[in-house]
């Protein structure tokens, strides 16, 4: 294959089977985590009337995609998993918000389409309008990032915000701490957090945890350590884990650890 028909893609990635994430220009990384694709090849599941059952887990993240047919739509942060049916001949691309930017670029308050999957043109009408559900995928791929940089370019930043994110990440930080730390009081810090990442500050620092968890749970080796992941990711003890996995995820560690090896393999 040639160069691929977008820049942000490496050459020879683009639309090949399966999910994948590329990281953003250096003007978004900022404010955007990574912008990704999932192709399902027509005939993929049993049948081409089948539908796939995908699992996606809480990252404090929320996403502007197009999907072909579709057209643009918004997927909130969520609280839970989340199993969209992924249809044989599907395409998507996005691009993922980091925590705490996706309200301020959305122009939303993300605690009022947290655990929803909403319609563009219900948010944002001219972006909507660029993203037709019969573009190109390579086309829509660009007009995402084109609305994207628009979106972050017209939107200031919550600085307070993004700091606060980052403080979060440390599961033995307390909230109120934070609060005092970026200068906002315990109220404007719990209305702020729901507006610009959709939950207030301790379920922001739960969900973070949770998303460690799972990027070390990726990278482990089979079987996995569950103790010793589970402390390196912040987590009390094994008996803390398995509690907060079940709720976040549907699933216990390890059978969580089996659905994610299946995934990637």
């Amino acid at each position: 294959m040639g160069r691929s028909p977008i820049d942000w893609v490496p050459p020879g990635a683009w639309l090949t089977p399966g999910y994948a994430e590329w990281a953003p220009p250096a003007a978004l990384r900022g404010a955007v985590a990574c912008l990704w694709a999932r192709v399902t090849p027509e005939g993929a599941g049993r049948s081409d009337r089948s539908a796939q059952s995908g699992l996606v887990l809480p990252d404090a993240c929320s996403d502007l995609i197009w999907e072909r047919g579709v057209g643009g739509y918004v997927a909130g942060p969520d609280t839970g998993p989340a199993r969209p049916m992924i249809r044989p001949g599907t395409v998507i691309v996005g691009v993922r918000f980091r925590p705490s930017a996706g309200g301020q670029a959305l122009k939303t308050p993300l605690s009022e389409i947290a655990n929803q999957r909403v319609p563009l043109a219900d948010l944002l009408p001219p972006a909507a309008r660029r993203l037709s559900p019969a573009l190109d995928p390579a086309e829509a791929a660009g007009r995402v990032l084109d609305i994207t940089c628009a979106l972050i370019a017209d939107g200031a930043p919550d600085r307070a915000m993004a700091r606060a994110a980052a403080l979060l990440r440390d599961p033995a930080v307390r909230a109120e701490a934070v609060a005092a730390e970026v200068g906002l009081s315990e109220r404007q810090f719990r209305r702020r957090s729901q507006a610009a990442a959709g939950y207030g500050p301790k379920t922001l620092q739960r969900v973070l945890r949770f998303h460690r968890f799972v990027r070390l749970l990726d990278a482990a080796r089979t079987p996995p350590d569950l103790a010793a992941l589970a402390a390196e990711a912040g987590y009390a003890d094994q008996a803390h884990l398995t509690r907060e996995c079940s709720a976040l995820s549907g699933f216990t560690p390890a059978a969580l650890a089996g659905v994610r090896r299946t995934r990637q393999g």
